[in-house]
């Protein structure tokens, strides 16, 4: 007998095969869109309290040279990052985090968490 054949009751059914027949491809990569959509975060609003406690944080660990783990948000996506903070840049708002894979330069205004690792 046919794998695919479901006995229900008095009524043959080849379950999720039905409809995969009527699935053309551009319906798939809309469902696919769809669900990036839905899987977008928003912007965290970050107050001065949580600002404060992010400098303290990304002071600390780049004084040590310890690992930090460092969440940034882009395009509707939370990143995680780790790594040694190597150089924070004031002027152009940037750091430098290096990692094993090579060096990241990262916005200071996308960073929405540090955490130092050691």
């Amino acid at each position: 007998m046919n794998k695919e054949l479901k006995q229900h009751e008095t009524m043959k059914d080849r379950g999720a095969i039905n409809w995969t027949s009527l699935m053309l491809p551009e319906h798939i990569a809309q469902l696919r869109d769809w669900q990036a959509e839905d899987d977008k975060v928003e912007h965290p609003e970050l107050n001065e309290w949580d600002l404060a406690s992010l400098q303290e944080e990304l002071d600390f660990a780049h004084r040590r040279k310890c690992q930090a783990l460092i969440k940034t948000w882009r395009d509707g996506q939370i990143i995680l990052h780790q790594g040694t903070i190597e150089i924070i840049d004031i002027h152009n708002q940037t750091l430098i985090l290096a990692d094993p894979f090579g060096d990241i330069r990262i916005g200071l205004n996308d960073i929405i968490s540090v955490q130092s690792v050691d």
